[in-house]
């Protein structure tokens, strides 16, 4: 077994960069040091515990097998660090440092973003990296500091805070319900021309649910246009194409501004969940705190 005692923390850290930035130079740019100074580290680290960490070829840099279990061990010695100083600093009330951040696209840009801009402004020293992708991303592999997860949570063993409802609302354009008309009745759907999100789960299909708790399921017969994101299905629905089932909070300012209009708004969707998820810890970090605090004030 490797013993990590005596190994110096910074040699640690540029280690752990290396490998999850795939490269000395990727590594280099996140830390902001020159490439020499990585691959110096590397060196001297590979010197300092005796065994080789890294295969280097002119393509790529891939691990050992000493290599992988070095760096996982590598991850939890620093994770631990970590929230030793945090703890220490458990009475300050300015997070600083970097705060990788991870989301689903649309909310990424739509909601995220914008919260993270005002926290940043809040607290000058803390630094943010946002990750958007429609992709699971694995916080422990990436380096990621919380998710944002919508929608049923997998039993992934990290913690979870719900942030707010996820609503759901079938939208239309004004020129849209004028040329085929304004449905009455979730009888009236399956025929009308569809968009389609193709990343949720059952993109045709859904339930309807009425105020005296009666439901009744939908089954879209005529899907004109289909994505995986939700920016090309919302620029459809925009442009007459068909009736969409969207969340809440990417039409909402298109409903406000009479661009979308919601159909059948006395039936509802099923609502589920946002959350914020971040890796398991005694001590939750005080930029993760100040996160989580910020998305649900934006919620409300």
């Amino acid at each position: 077994m490797i013993d990590l005692h005596n190994i110096n923390l910074n040699r640690l850290t540029t280690f752990v960069a290396v490998v999850e930035a795939g490269s000395l130079t990727a590594a280099a740019q996140r830390l902001g040091l020159a490439k020499s100074m990585v691959s110096k580290h590397m060196q001297l680290l590979e010197e300092e515990i005796g065994v080789g960490l890294l295969i280097r070829s002119t393509r790529k840099l891939s691990l050992t097998e000493a290599g992988r279990s070095f760096y996982d061990a590598s991850r939890q010695l620093l994770r631990a660090a970590e929230q030793a100083i945090e703890q220490a600093r458990s009475g300050r009330l300015t997070p600083q440092g970097t705060l990788r951040v991870a989301s689903p696209v649309d909310y990424g840009v739509m909601v995220l973003s914008p919260v993270l801009t005002r926290l940043r402004a809040d607290y000058p020293a803390l630094k943010i990296e946002l990750v958007c992708s429609d992709h699971r991303i694995d916080l422990i592999a990436e380096g990621i500091d919380v998710t944002v997860r919508l929608g049923k949570l997998d039993d992934s063993g990290h913690m979870a805070t719900r942030i707010a409802h996820l609503r759901r609302w079938l939208v239309a354009s004004p020129a849209f319900l004028a040329r085929y008309g304004t449905p009455q009745a979730p009888a009236d759907l399956p025929a009308l021309p569809h968009i389609a999100l193709t990343v949720i789960a059952q993109p045709t299909q859904f339930t309807l649910y009425g105020a005296d708790g009666s439901s009744t399921a939908v089954q879209m017969q005529n899907t004109v246009f289909s994505s995986n994101t939700a920016y090309a299905t919302r620029a459809a629905a925009l442009a007459g194409d068909g009736i969409l089932r969207a969340t809440e909070f990417s039409v909402k300012d298109d409903i406000a501004a009479g661009r979308l209009v919601r159909v059948l708004p006395e039936w509802s969707l099923a609502v589920s969940e946002i959350h914020a998820v971040y890796p398991a810890t005694p001590h939750l970090p005080q930029k993760v705190r100040v996160l989580i605090d910020a998305l649900k004030a934006a919620s409300c």
